[in-house]
């Protein structure tokens, strides 16, 4: 035989033994989060742990930017190789849901979470979505400007309709989806109702009470960053946010601080809160989903919840977790404790949350609906008919 056949042979051998190597070993569970390096010894640890209770299993964690999460979970969960375990948010979760990539999970395996959030979280009356860890804003308020703050946002246009001598708050009208949690807690979330007569009232207390000046007129064009700004500084009576923003407001404005009460998240006609999820999915093409979910409730118990949660600003989602004194008592002088305690109260009380596949162009449409009302740039009625013909289009 020509040594360069022999030669060709060998190399083609080494090739193929290359692949087989680099294939995914038998054993191998693949888990991808979202931004979670900061908290790597936390996740190494539970990782390792799950490892000694499951000598079978062997965890392969991957760490993925917000940014690129969504393009390359879909690229992967379409792929005949996806990953066996993904952390995303429920509205990109749905999407997948939608599209028949996920696998289902009972009832019964989700049993160590509230009903409430469950319940919240089915997609065509079916869970597909494990619930990892939560967030719910809070009322800031300045207690010797405004000592007895609103709970409503009706009670703050009645306020507004009485004569204030002081922006009350500057909501964020154009910033991401804070317009559409607003409405959601009227009831208002699809093109069924956004031109109902609903509102339309609505739309007409808003536009008064912003051409009033209860609002800054930078609301139309400012984030919640220049809203805390104005906070700190005494310009608004009240700010809403998560809970995190009170070390901000500690460190940069302590005089401010020391006059700040937390009062519970404002509501709308529903009377109930809006909150913000991270969840896992299990792609249906794993191999490996009985492990996927296992090492999945492994995440979510009580004690590993209540250990990340020492370690951040967020909610647990397991209800044994809940209900630890870390999330039901607060001391009187810590206004830390009080704030995880009334945001963790909130999720017993949550508005229901469509899910939107296309919500980034529903957004742009509402955000855009919105301003041309405040502005008065057209009928309210011909403007909200307009965004029910789009969102009915598909955004």
């Amino acid at each position: 035989m020509k040594k360069w056949v022999i030669l060709v042979i060998l190399v083609v051998f080494v090739l193929i033994a290359g692949c087989f190597t680099k294939q995914k070993p038998q054993n191998e569970l693949v888990f991808w989060t979202l931004q979670m390096r900061d908290f790597s010894g936390y996740m190494e640890n539970v990782i390792a742990n799950f490892e000694k209770d499951n000598p079978g299993v062997k965890i392969k964690w991957v760490d993925i930017p917000f940014s690129e999460g969504e393009k390359r979970t879909l690229a992967a969960i379409l792929s005949d190789a996806p990953p066996d375990l993904v952390n995303l948010n429920p509205d990109f979760s749905a999407l997948l849901a939608k599209k028949g990539t996920l696998a289902e999970i009972s009832d019964e395996d989700l049993k160590q979470f509230p009903s409430e959030i469950v319940d919240n979280m089915k997609f065509n009356g079916k869970n597909y979505f494990i619930p990892w860890y939560a967030t719910s804003a809070l009322t800031f308020y300045n207690k010797k400007l405004l000592p007895n703050p609103p709970k409503t946002y009706n009670e703050i246009f009645a306020r507004c309709h009485a004569g204030v001598t002081k922006p009350i708050m500057m909501f964020n009208f154009a910033e991401n989806d804070s317009m559409l949690r607003l409405l959601n807690k009227y009831g208002i979330n699809s093109p069924d109702n956004i031109n109902s007569q609903m509102a339309i009232d609505l739309y007409q207390t808003l536009q008064e009470t912003y051409t009033s000046g209860c609002f800054p007129k930078e609301s139309l064009t400012q984030t919640h960053r220049e809203s805390l700004e104005k906070y700190m500084a005494g310009e608004v009576l009240l700010f809403e946010g998560g809970s995190n923003f009170l070390n901000m407001i500690k460190e940069n404005a302590p005089q401010t601080f020391a006059h700040t009460g937390l009062a519970p998240q404002l509501t709308g006609e529903t009377g109930k809160y809006n909150f913000s999820m991270m969840n896992f999915i299990i792609p249906i093409k794993s191999q490996k989903q009985d492990a996927a979910l296992k090492f999945a409730l492994y995440l979510t118990n009580t004690d590993n919840q209540l250990e990340l949660a020492k370690l951040t600003n967020i909610l647990a989602t397991n209800e044994q977790a809940l209900s630890d004194e870390f999330y039901t008592k607060a001391p009187a002088n810590d206004p830390f404790a009080q704030a995880r305690v009334l945001s963790a109260r909130q999720l017993k009380n949550i508005q229901p949350q469509p899910f939107y596949s296309n919500r980034k162009e529903i957004i742009t449409l509402v955000n855009n609906a919105t301003q041309k009302i405040l502005l008065k740039g057209a009928s309210i009625e011909s403007i909200l008919d307009k965004l029910k013909s789009d969102w009915q289009q598909g955004g």
